[in-house]
């Protein structure tokens, strides 16, 4: 028999509020009634996280757990769970229950309407300082801005996709995953589902602003050449100017005004090449070294011990 809902759970020191979360995962979906699977990621949880999903595991045949040898990141956390859920419907939930488990059985809804995608769409972010919550709005409509894949805004990972959406994820081989842009890239129809958004139950944020500047990075590279159009752009405009200044420098002196020096206006040019020539070397490295990632063809993400999946859901090691 098939399994009509895998619910996949990232999980990153969360030992504080992995129990509770599995409890409101598990009475939301029992009153959903229908097959269903819970897949935790444990992303090399350095805390009391590992012990708690053998117990989880061990004392509910719903759930499954798969045990990464190291700490590779959300987004690869999620691929590996996407990589083995068999659910017709696959639901993405973070485990510090900012984002309300009890809101899928509406996703279920729209799904059952015939939607491939659902995702919730954050209308207010509790806890959140706000600081985060500046940066957040700025990232979405930049990357808006600049994409051309139309990425929803205000739109974490939380969001249900189609069997068929999974299966395209799954052969998508990119290990620099953001995985809301590539799901807004495939298309179909898609819904959105308002919410607010929690403080977290328990526990502080793993989301570092390192790491959030990574995912942004990201998101950015992978989504839009625009940076590299800047960049080239920018070098044109700079040697207008650079040229437009020599030339008045040089009307400037024949005209007899000497206390213009030549000196003057070339320090500033080269001043101004030189930073923007590192700038744009910078933007270049980014996407070169998406490159040199993808050249290794090193497995996405290693994982050391699997818990009720058999021989199934290895997709992503190969």
């Amino acid at each position: 028999m098939g399994v009509t809902c895998s619910v996949i759970v990232p999980v990153y020191n969360e030992a504080e509020v992995l129990e509770q979360s599995y409890g409101r995962l598990r009475t939301v979906m029992e009153g959903i009634g229908g097959s269903y699977e819970l897949i935790f990621v444990n992303d090399g949880s350095a805390d009391g996280s590992t012990g708690i999903l053998r117990g989880i595991c061990a004392a509910d045949p719903h759930c499954r757990a798969i045990f990464f040898s190291r700490n590779f990141g959300h987004q690869t956390a999620v691929t590996a769970g996407i990589d083995a859920a068999c659910g017709d419907a696959v639901v993405i939930i973070d485990a510090d229950l900012q984002d309300p488990p009890e809101l899928i059985p509406v996703m279920l809804e729209q799904w059952r309407a015939g939607k491939k995608v659902v995702y919730g769409k954050r209308i207010e972010r509790k806890g959140e300082t706000a600081f985060k919550k500046l940066t957040a709005s700025v990232f979405y409509r930049v990357l808006a801005s600049l994409s051309e894949t139309e990425i929803p805004t205000d739109a974490g990972d939380f969001r249900l996709i189609d069997r068929e959406i999974c299966e395209l994820l799954r052969n998508m081989p990119e290990h620099n995953r953001y995985l809301r842009g590539m799901i807004a890239w495939v298309g179909f129809e898609q819904a959105a589902v308002e919410y607010v958004r929690d403080e977290r139950a328990a526990g502080v944020t793993k989301y570092t602003l390192k790491k959030m500047l990574r995912l942004a990075e990201d998101g950015l590279v992978s989504f839009s050449s625009k940076p590299l159009r800047f960049a080239l752009g920018s070098g044109v405009v700079v040697c207008a100017v650079s040229a437009a200044a020599a030339l008045l420098t040089l009307i400037l002196n024949l005209a007899g005004v000497t206390e213009v020096s030549g000196l003057y206006f070339l320090g500033w040019a080269l001043m101004f090449v030189v930073g923007l020539t590192q700038i744009f070397l910078g933007i270049v490295g980014m996407y070169i070294s998406r490159i040199c990632d993808e050249v290794r063809g090193r497995p996405r993400y290693i994982a050391s011990e699997r818990i009720g999946f058999g021989e199934a859901g290895k997709d992503g090691e190969e």
